[in-house]
Order: structure tokens, then C-alpha cells, then sequence
């Protein structure tokens, strides 16, 4: 099937208006890291974790920025008709065309999206997983779009996931190391 111009714009339109706002706010999404991060950082004593989870809770945030432009552009000057056919109609309703965090599916963000225990071995653990599941999200948005524009900057979010994971590994390699103990997973080292 081959798709007329208009067409091919409101396809884009549609992705971001159905799938691009999970990485804006959605429980992987840039919102959910930089708060985990951000609030991690506080109970890390390790000085240099706790620099390293400044800096890319700080760099979530950009993040964050670069997909609520993403969306912004990709929005702004929709019709009523393809806000309609698009599917984004219900999201309409509530927030015309602005920013607001949620899923896919249409859940609000909210602070059960992401952990912060105060225990630096189980928060590390927590944040290489959620770069994965970061990374994932991406991988099945670049399986769905084919808009070049969109695609770049998308890439470019999935490679810093890869980055943070890395870094993440390297930090809990760290602190395992400076441990007394080779038993890491049964205390917390910020207390026992």
C-alpha cells in the first residue's frame, strides 16, 4: 500500500500520538529516570556514584526535553480530522495538544514509576534495569516508525541507554568492591 504524502505525515503523527508520549512520561520513560536517579543520589555514599547519578539524572532531563519537542513538533498543528483519525482524540480532550506524562496506553505518570530504597546495591541494580527496559522501548519504537527525523533522534536516545547501563555496571562493580564482605546481597551497605 502506498501512502499519499498527507498520509505518510499523519502516519508519523499517529505513532507519536499513540506510542512517543511512553518516553515522555511513561514508567520507562525519560520522566521516570531522571527522578529515580535525581532521588537516588541523596543515599549514596560513595561520592563518585553519587556524582554519576547526578549526571545522567541531569542528562534525563534533557532527554526528556528533546522528546517533549519531538512530540511538540510533531503536534502542534494538527487538525481537528486527524486528531480524529489519528486516534488522539481522547488525549485531546483532556490536553489539547500539550504536554502531559503518560503511557501508551493512556496511565498517568505518577512516583510508582520508579524506586529509590536507600540501598545503593539494590538502587544500581534497579537502574540497570530500567536502562534496559529503556533501551527496549526504544528498539520497538524504531521497529514501527520509518521517518528518518524521528528515527535520528530516537537512535541517539537508545545509544545513551546503552551508555547508562555500562556506567551503572561500572558503578555497582565499584561498590562491590570496596565492601568488606563478598556477601553483597544480603545487607544494606548504606546501614548494616
Amino acid at each position: 500500500m502506498v501512502l499519499s504524502a498527507s498520509e505518510q505525515n499523519l502516519s508519523g503523527r499517529n505513532f507519536v500520538n499513540n506510542y512517543m508520549l511512553v518516553t515522555f512520561g511513561g514508567p520507562d520513560g525519560e520522566l521516570a529516570a531522571s527522578m529515580r536517579y535525581l532521588s537516588q543520589r541523596y543515599s549514596m555514599k560513595n561520592p563518585k556514584i553519587a556524582g554519576l547519578l547526578t549526571d545522567i539524572g541531569t542528562e534525563e532531563l534533557a532527554h526528556l526535553e528533546m522528546v517533549g519537542a519531538i512530540v511538540h513538533q510533531l503536534t502542534k498543528d494538527l487538525s481537528i480530522e486527524e486528531i480524529e483519525r489519528s486516534g488522539f482524540d481522547k488525549y485531546y480532550v483532556d490536553h489539547t495538544v500539550g504536554l502531559w506524562p503518560q503511557a501508551a496506553g493512556g496511565v498517568p505518570f505518577n512516583a510508582n514509576q520508579f524506586q529509590s530504597k536507600g540501598d545503593p546495591i539494590t538502587d544500581l541494580f534497579e537502574d540497570m534495569a530500567a536502562e534496559q527496559k529503556a533501551r527496549t522501548t526504544y528498539d520497538n519504537i524504531l521497529r514501527l516508525i520509518k521517518e528518518p527525523e524521528i528515527a535520528a533522534p530516537i537512535k541517539f536516545l537508545r545509544e545513551r541507554e546503552i551508555v547508562h547501563f555500562q556506567r551503572f555496571g561500572e558503578a555497582l562493580r565499584i561498590l562491590q568492591e570496596e565492601l568488606d564482605s563478598k556477601n553483597f546481597y544480603s545487607f544494606n551497605p548504606a546501614f548494616d
